[in-house]
C-alpha cells in the first residue's frame, strides 16, 4: 500500500487546465447524467479544491471517465463517479482489500481495491449507488466491479462485485481474495 503525501496531490497549471478542459467536454456530452446542474458553479467549486481535483485527476489516468452525476443540496457537494463503459482499466486485476491481498500466499496482485482507491482519495460504489448509476446509462457488460462489502460478509472472507447482463444488473459474492483480469472497481468522489 503507497502512502502519498499531500504535497504530492497538487496538479500544475497545465494538468489543471487540461483535465478542467476534459471534464467540461465529458460534462456537456453527457447531460443526462446531471441535467440540473451547471458547469460555471461546479468548475469554480472544482478550481476551489485542489485535493479533489487532484483525486479527480487520478480517477481519469486511471481509465474511470469521472462525471458528476448528482448534487447534494444538504451538504453542498457535487458527486462524481467513475462513468467509463466498462471497470476502468486502471482499476482491475485487485482483490478486494489489503487484509485479502496479505492473504494471498501466491500469484499476489500489485494491488487490492480498497487500497487503490483509498490512495486515490476516493471510495467503492455502494450497491446502491452501482444501482444508480445503471440508470445513468449501461455499464459493466464486459466486466464486473468490486462494491463497498457490508463488514458482516467481509468478515466471513466474502466480498461484493456486481455486473449487468441481459440487461439486469446483478450482485455477485467471491472470496475477497480473489482477482480477475476483468473484474475492477469503480470510485465515487464528493467536491
Amino acid at each position: 500500500m503507497s502512502n502519498i503525501n499531500s504535497n504530492k496531490k497538487k496538479l500544475s497549471a497545465e494538468q489543471r487546465t487540461s483535465l478542467l478542459s476534459t471534464l467540461k467536454a465529458r460534462f456537456e456530452k453527457n447531460m443526462k447524467r446531471h441535467k440540473a446542474i451547471e458547469w460555471a458553479p461546479l468548475q469554480a467549486k472544482l478550481e476551489a479544491n485542489t485535493e479533489k481535483l487532484w483525486s479527480l485527476n487520478e480517477m481519469e489516468a486511471t481509465g474511470g471517465e469521472p462525471d458528476v452525476i448528482g448534487y447534494d443540496k444538504k451538504a453542498g457537494e457535487y458527486i462524481f463517479y467513475d462513468c467509463s463503459a466498462e471497470s476502468p482499466n486502471g482499476h482491475r486485476s485487485f482483490c478486494y482489500d489489503h487484509d485479502a491481498l496479505e492473504k494471498r500466499k501466491e500469484n499476489k496482485p500489485k494491488d487490492s481495491a480498497l487500497n487503490m482507491a483509498t490512495d486515490m482519495g476516493i471510495e467503492l460504489l455502494t450497491e446502491e449507488q452501482y444501482r444508480g448509476l445503471q440508470q445513468l446509462g449501461t455499464f459493466d457488460i464486459k466486466t464486473s466491479s468490486w462494491i463497498e462489502t457490508p463488514a458482516a460478509i467481509r468478515k466471513l472472507g466474502g466480498a461484493l462485485f456486481c455486473d449487468r447482463r441481459y440487461d439486469t444488473i446483478f450482485v455477485y459474492h467471491n472470496g475477497a481474495e480473489s482477482y480477475y483480469a476483468a473484474r475492477g472497481f469503480r470510485g465515487s468522489l464528493r467536491v
